[in-house]
């Protein structure tokens, strides 16, 4: 590891010293004015005019050099500077530097040195334009998420005036194993060649355990040995220290290390020998108000501390170098971390080169840290062209070989894959896949389930993969989103961070947090959710429930070796986060670590719906993580229904499977919400506890229900089958179908009452019509541009459109939709909500009801969802007069079983007919 990051901060010893040169600094963007800068940070952090802003800038500040350093080694140290800058000092260029996220220094001539020094920066941030910034544009250069939430420029990290000895340690690589085996390789200055240096290992209590003696060149290895080394593990941080000390003190040098083995066999993820299970959270590295740079150390604690309360024991760091201190804290704090290099967007040879660099530029400052577990060349094939470029796919395997071969202590990732890219050569068999439930549940099963089987289409099908077979399975990639509380993000003048302005390009614009409130009273939403602090907590309820059953189904299989949760924090717009961008915690902050630990229960019901009094078949298994369940275990549950099962023990990365057990549903007058508790308990210690939700249904009751007329005879004999007497059209007091004709339409504009089924199954002109209606007269002639131009869709009656959700934004896999049913009328009595739950996985809707008015929102509209930060309103069901009559459609999907077997949906289908029983009839004359 460089030693730049010690000298960075305060001075170690009397041999090194360090002057800040953070704080106020003179600041000009292109030909803007002079103003003052505060450094670190980027400059997009601090002026709202400049958050958009490439181009080029200058910082200037004045120091005076302090007593006694006149005589000594000077150089000037930048933590990072993003993205190329020329260095001046007292008016003469000392160098340049490109490149991000890395540390750099330049050689003071003492000679040039004044009463004032004045230090100039001039950095540039280049945009895609080639002919601007033809050295090094935008797409090819390593930036990561810059490409997402914004520009970043400026000196972003801490600045310093070093003072040393020219005879020094310049660099320590250290490897520190299982074994207790110490091997570091120290690089000492040319003017420190013969001198002695002195080696000791202290451990976390500042006892010497190891020491040797070595004489300083170039390039020394040594070898140390401490018996019944302490090892770094998970929750167990034993650090180390070696100190090297240059010729009796002329220069003393304190890095921290730890021992620790990483190794992969037999699919698990080997910590120190022994199988580790992942339970990781994506983390964008990304803060407040400094954007890039940390506020301080306090709040890497703090933030380090709140991941370790929600059960994690890892942090993917994603396409990002962080703060040094980052990883300083993970050490201390028992976190593993998996580290990734940034991104470009273009691969061309200079875009390999600099991704090479920037790693070589990581080894070099970070490979000290025991935490950092794992490197990651390329994330989702951005960048490269794994599919279809051959040249990159070798470049990919060359590049694990090259870092396997500078690191031997850590995994490699070639890609951390998604569809329908790849693997080519890897330690970890990773992918991300984004399903929201209850919406597509069958999808994230049928998809977990193959992944967990050794999919081929993790590895390349180009015939040049090289696959092993045992690489550890992890779903590196999965999650929902949740919404913020925005009155916690805004700043303490009630002013919105500049972030809330941004995000309209992303998700067909459902990103933009800006306005959500003004949204949410314009759809009239109060009435659903009572307020709109209720909603949000609604919302990140139902980011909870997404992610409990979706960790409870990998942990279904035992050859699944962990996972990464997309997000740890939200990042500006991206509202997936366990905490909001402030680190604020969600409502399920305490709770969360129940399904997020080592061991799991795992209740997995028939469905999440049943009838009072019938018997519920419940799969139970117990997934152990990198636990172990002893003999004598058993698991009890509770809550309405009350029972037990012995379980047998069971080793580390495993699932007990305890089969299938049939609970008997208590009997209930009112529809309500059984919560089952499920503690497992052994030699009187609490190993894991866990809950679920079944919406429970009283039977139902058939008198004075409306009667029908279905001219589809599948949805007579459904009608029928829940009890509804199917009479002839002309005697029904409701009309049910899938779609509607021009004589429907007739009927209904006479005064008929319909409840139309709009599931998809029959197939529309994109609204509720089998047919095409003429047009009035002057739309249809209209022709420009050599088209004819047709009427809008939803002019036709009944004036609903139907949207298919797959291939828009509406299907909600990674910006979540949030859907509900107002629980009121005749939907009161459905337990829950208002949004949906686990029980709505077999009747979710396909498709979407368009043509309904923002202001129908909290009338009309009787279920609907919202994506994202409350945008692009659609109904669920809905409801319109049409002349004399009316219409109830919906597109839940409540037919696709035999009638009654499933509750939900024939409590839906039951409060649709008589919401449209109740449908008022104009019988007077106009």
């Amino acid at each position: 590891m460089s030693l730049s990051r010690a000298m960075a901060s305060e001075a170690i010893n009397a041999s090194r010293s360090s002057l800040s040169l953070d704080g106020v600094w003179q600041f000009r963007h292109e030909d803007g004015p002079w103003r003052q800068a505060h450094v670190p940070q980027p400059w997009q952090a601090e002026f709202s005019d400049l958050v958009d802003t490439f181009g080029r800038a200058t910082y200037k500040r004045s120091f005076t050099l302090p007593a006694g350093w006149e005589n000594r080694d000077l150089a000037l140290q930048f933590g990072a500077v993003s993205y190329a800058c020329e260095v001046w000092f007292n008016g003469e260029k000392l160098g340049s530097h490109e490149g991000a996220f890395l540390p750099f220094e330049f050689a003071i001539d003492n000679a040039k040195l004044r009463p004032t020094n004045e230090v100039e920066v001039r950095v540039t941030v280049p945009s895609a334009d080639q002919s601007a910034f033809p050295e090094f544009p935008f797409s090819e250069i390593p930036h990561g998420k810059i490409s997402w939430y914004g520009r970043i420029g400026g000196l972003w990290q801490s600045v310093s005036l070093l003072a040393r000895d020219t005879r020094r340690l310049n660099h320590v690589a250290i490897e520190a194993g299982m074994d207790g085996v110490v091997k570091a390789n120290l690089a000492f200055t040319t003017a420190a060649n013969g001198l002695p240096a002195q080696l000791e290992v202290r451990d976390g209590d500042g006892a010497i355990v190891a020491s040797t003696e070595v004489s300083a060149a170039e390039s020394v290895g040594v070898t140390l040995e401490v018996p019944g080394a302490r090892l770094w593990d998970v929750g167990q941080p034993n650090l180390y220290t070696l100190t090297v000390t240059l010729d009796g003190g002329l220069d003393v040098v304190e890095q921290t290390f730890g021992f620790r083995t990483v190794t992969t066999a037999n699919g698990q993820i080997l910590l120190n020998g022994k199988p580790v299970y992942m339970r990781g959270a994506l983390d964008q590295d990304y803060y407040p108000d400094g954007i890039y740079t940390p506020p301080s150390l306090e709040f890497l604690e703090d933030q380090a501390q709140k991941a370790i309360e929600l059960g994690l024991n890892t942090l993917r760091c994603h396409i990002k170098v962080p703060d040094p201190r980052y990883y300083d804290v993970a050490d201390r704090y028992g976190l593993l971390v998996w580290t990734e290099v940034p991104n470009v967007q273009s691969f061309t040879s200079e875009s390999a080169r600099r991704m090479r660099e920037t790693m070589v530029g990581i080894l070099e400052r970070d490979r000290n840290h025991p935490s950092i577990i794992a490197w990651t060349l390329i994330n989702e094939d951005w960048g490269t062209r794994l599919v279809e470029n051959a040249e990159h796919r070798q470049w990919l395997k060359d590049s694990y070989d090259w870092l396997k071969a500078e690191d031997t202590t850590r995994l490699v990732v070639d890609n951390s894959a998604c569809f329908p890219n790849f693997h080519v050569k890897t330690d970890l068999n990773d992918y991300h896949y984004y399903r929201s439930v209850p919406e597509r549940r069958q999808e994230w099963d049928d998809i977990t389930a193959q992944f967990a089987a050794g999919a081929d289409w993790t590895f390349s099908p180009l015939g040049d993969a090289e696959r092993r077979g045992d690489e550890p399975l992890i779903v590196s990639e999965f999650g929902v989103w949740g919404l913020p509380d925005p009155s916690k993000l805004r700043n303490e003048d009630g002013s919105e961070p500049d972030w809330f302005e941004t995000g309209s390009l992303w998700g067909d614009g459902v990103a933009l947090p800006h306005g959500i409130e003004e949204r949410f009273g314009a759809l009239d939403m109060a009435g659903t959710f009572g307020s709109f602090e209720g909603f949000i907590e609604q919302v990140q309820w139902y980011q909870f429930m997404n992610l409990r059953y979706q960790i409870e189904e990998m942990r279904r299989y035992p050859s699944i070796m962990g996972y990464v949760i997309t997000e740890l924090t939200d990042v500006h717009w991206e509202a997936n986060g366990l905490l909001d961008i402030e680190r604020n915690p969600r409502v399920f902050h305490d709770v969360f670590a129940t399904i997020n630990a080592d061991i799991v229960i795992v209740p997995r019901p028939a469905r999440y719906s049943a009838w009072a009094g019938e018997d519920l078949p419940v799969e139970l298994r117990i997934a152990t993580g990198g636990g172990s369940i002893p003999d004598g275990a058993k698991l009890s549950w509770s809550g309405g229904v009350t029972g037990s099962l012995d379980v047998p023990a069971t080793g580390p990365v495993s699932v007990a499977d305890l089969g299938t057990t049939s609970l008997s549903m208590p009997a209930v007058s009112d529809n309500t919400t059984l919560r089952l508790d499920f503690i497992l308990e052994a030699n009187g210690v609490v190993l894991a506890r866990n809950s679920c939700e079944i919406a429970l249904y009283s039977q139902r009751k058939t008198a004075g229900l409306s009667s029908i007329a279905a001219a589809d005879a599948d949805l007579a004999a459904y009608a029928s089958g829940l009890g509804y007497p199917v009479v002839p059209a002309a005697e029904a007091d409701i009309i049910l179908c899938h779609a509607v004709d021009g004589a429907d339409v007739e009927a209904i504009k006479g005064g008929a009452r319909y409840v139309i089924l709009a599931d998809g199954s029959v197939e529309t002109n994109r609204n509720l019509r089998t047919d095409m209606p003429d047009g009035e007269l002057p739309h249809r002639s209209i022709v420009a541009d050599g088209k004819q131009f047709r009427p809008s869709l939803d002019q036709h009656l009944p004036g609903i459109g139907l949207v298919e959700r797959d291939g828009t934004i509406w299907r909600g896999d990674w910006i979540a939709g949030f859907s509900w049913v107002r629980r009121e009328g005749h939907f009161a009595a459905i337990p829950g909500g208002p949004l949906f739950d686990l029980s709505f996985s077999d009747v979710v809707p396909h498709h979407l009801l368009t043509g309904f008015r923002p202001w129908e929102f909290g009338s009309n509209v009787l279920a609907g969802m919202v994506c994202g930060w409350v945008h692009k309103p659609a109904a669920i069901i809905g409801q319109k007069r049409v002349g004399r009559g009316g219409v109830v459609a919906t597109t839940f999907r409540l037919t696709r079983e035999a009638p009654g077997a499933d509750p939900v949906a024939a409590a839906l289908f039951d409060a649709l007919m008589a919401s449209a029983a109740g449908l008022p009839v104009d019988e007077g004359k106009i």
